[in-house]
Order: structure tokens, then C-alpha cells, then sequence
């Protein structure tokens, strides 16, 4: 072993005979006749000054002295608690054996190794090697599993859940946000309106072949552009818009003329996809319209007018390829389980 090998390994020991060997020699050094003197002229310790009387009890605090007397102070004989001074050594005692045993002084190469040889980088890898060895296990359980067997089992279904969200924030946040609740064309995925389905298997195939994405499986759906193709006048589009910004509303809707035109101008040309009474229809990525949930705009006029003018046609891109199909079914996992899971 070489010398500098040798410190290391045994510089916990090393460094506590030095420190207590320079302390010791500190203080038979300030008590050698030739510099008592001249600290006690200095005041640096209490012997200048300092007269020894008779032991007395002080009449204030009815302690004994000790019988020292600087200058008319006298001392009293009132020492520290004794369980203070058991718990003082044994502090230092513990400090004594936390340095020859851990790492604990600077020393050629980064510090003292310390008998016991630990440091948290074993501990970590230690820690990390765990936790891997239960990702290895769960991913291979994830891999067999359906969507069903991973809910059923809630230890998996947490595993999974985790793993998920972990996913959804590198990918979906940028257009579904960081809490999932959307924005003006990007889906609320914490809500119960789902266009192409809310349950595990929907939530898997969507997120999967994406929609009117590349991908040959992709979901896919197309509303004509009733204004901007000719379909419908402007005043029909107006009027039908009324009819379904009231929809929600059911039988508290107030009823105008432009509500009655509008409600007929929807039997023909909109119930064929979102149903007679607004329900839509999952199969077919048709929205409801008889609840107040609005992918654009808020449920204002001017919204639906333009959707219903110049329909909309988002994308979501495939995920196929690009995650691993057990990351998919974790990012189901997750989705399904923000609230709005059918």
C-alpha cells in the first residue's frame, strides 16, 4: 500500500491524535513559566488579579464560594447541571468516533475515508440499483398485461399512474397543459367530454394512432364548412348557432324566433353526427352540445358562428414509434385517472 493510500484509509484516526495533540500542546505551552507570565499580563487567564479567601456562603444566593476573589467579585461554587455535563462528553465522545469512523477531514484525493469506508455515493447506488431492479419488474408486468389486468392490480396501477405522468409532462403539456385542463382547441382531459371516447381502450387507441395524424389507423373526422362552402346563409348560421349556445340549457332556453329557426336548421343538417338532442356521438369524434363545455371559445356567439362557418380540424400527432406501447398504456393510465375517465 502506498503512503498516500495508507493516509487516506486511516486519516480518520490520524487527524483526531493530531487535533488533540496540537490542543495539548497549546495548552501546556500557555502554561510553562516562561509564558504564564506574560499572558497574565496580557488577561488572556485569570491569575492576574485573582486573590484566594476563606469559602463563605453569599448572603443574596445563599451558594457557597469557591473562595476566589478578583477584585472584590467573588465566585460562586454552583456548577453545571450534571446531566448537562454527561451529555457534553458524550457528545464529544460521539464527534470522536464519528471522525475515526466516517469520512469527515479534508485529505489528499477529497477527505478522509474513515474506518467504516461508507459514503452516500454506495449508498446512492446502492438505492438506485433497487429501484431499478422494481422498474425491471413492474415494466415486465406492464408488458404482459392488458389496460384491465394493470387497474385491477393497485400497486401496478400506481407504478403505472407514476410513470405516466412523468410521460405527459416531456410530451402532452405543450398543447394540453401542465394540469391537463387544455386550452382554446386542445382538449380538457380533467373533464367528462370526450370526443373519441373516455374509457381505458379509447383513451390507449387515441393517444396510439393519434388523430388526422400520419398514421394509416389514425381517427379521423371531417364537419363541412357550412358558411365557407355555401351550405348555409349567414342569417342560417346565426340562427342555428343561437340553438345551440342554448342547447345546454334544456327547457330553461328561452325561445326566439331565431331559437326555433335554428333548432330546425339543426334536425337537418347537424343531428346525422351529433344526434337530435346534442349528444354526439364518440364513434364518430362528434362533440355534445348539450353541455357547456367548448373546445373553442367559451360558448359566445362569435365562436360557435366561426365553427360552425369554417369548421375546425385539429391534430394530434401518432405516439406509435415514438413511446414504447407499455409507455402508451402508462400514459393511458395516467389520463384516465385525472378525473375524466369514463
Amino acid at each position: 500500500m502506498h503512503f498516500i493510500d495508507w493516509v487516506s484509509n486511516s486519516s480518520g484516526i490520524i487527524v483526531t491524535v493530531i487535533f488533540f495533540t496540537v490542543f495539548l500542546g497549546i495548552a501546556i505551552w500557555a502554561y510553562l513559566p516562561s509564558n504564564k507570565k506574560n499572558l497574565e499580563d496580557q488577561g488572556m487567564i485569570p491569575f492576574k488579579g485573582q486573590e484566594k479567601t476563606a469559602k463563605e456562603k453569599d448572603e443574596l444566593s445563599g451558594v457557597e464560594t469557591t473562595g476566589h476573589n478578583w477584585d472584590g467579585i467573588k465566585e460562586l461554587n454552583k456548577p453545571i447541571p450534571r446531566w448537562w455535563l454527561i451529555v457534553f462528553i458524550l457528545a464529544i465522545i460521539y464527534a470522536i468516533g464519528y471522525w475515526v469512523l466516517y469520512p469527515a477531514w479534508p485529505v489528499p484525493h477529497g477527505n478522509s475515508r474513515g474506518e467504516l469506508h461508507w459514503n452516500e455515493h454506495k449508498d446512492l447506488a446502492k438505492e438506485e440499483s433497487e429501484i431499478a431492479a422494481i422498474q425491471e419488474k413492474n415494466l415486465a408486468r406492464i408488458h404482459t398485461s392488458t389496460l384491465q389486468q394493470i387497474q385491477d392490480d393497485k400497486d401496478l396501477y400506481e407504478f403505472a399512474k407514476d410513470g405516466g405522468a412523468a410521460v405527459f409532462k416531456q410530451n402532452c403539456i405543450v398543447c394540453h397543459g401542465s394540469n391537463a385542463t387544455g386550452g382554446n382547441g386542445f382538449p380538457n382531459l380533467v373533464d367528462d367530454d370526450w370526443l373519441w371516447g373516455g374509457k381505458l381502450e379509447d383513451i390507449y387507441k387515441t393517444i396510439k394512432v393519434g388523430i388526422r395524424s400520419t398514421s394509416p389507423d389514425t381517427r379521423t373526422s371531417q364537419m363541412p364548412s357550412f358558411g365557407r362552402d355555401g351550405i348555409l346563409t349567414p342569417a342560417q348560421i346565426q340562427d342555428v348557432a343561437e340553438f345551440v349556445q342554448k342547447l345546454h340549457l334544456g327547457d330553461k332556453a328561452e325561445i326566439t324566433p331565431a331559437y326555433t329557426r335554428g333548432k330546425d336548421i339543426y334536425a337537418a343538417n347537424c343531428t346525422v353526427c351529433h344526434g337530435k338532442n346534442g349528444d354526439g356521438n364518440q364513434a364518430l369524434g362528434a362533440p355534445r352540445h348539450n353541455d357547456d363545455i367548448w373546445l373553442y371559445g367559451n360558448g359566445d356567439m362569435k365562436s360557435i358562428v366561426d365553427s360552425i362557418t369554417n369548421a375546425h380540424a385539429g391534430v394530434m400527432p401518432s405516439w406509435e414509434g415514438r413511446l414504447s406501447d407499455d409507455t402508451i398504456k402508462e400514459l393511458a393510465i395516467y389520463v384516465h385517472s385525472l378525473g375524466g375517465g369514463q
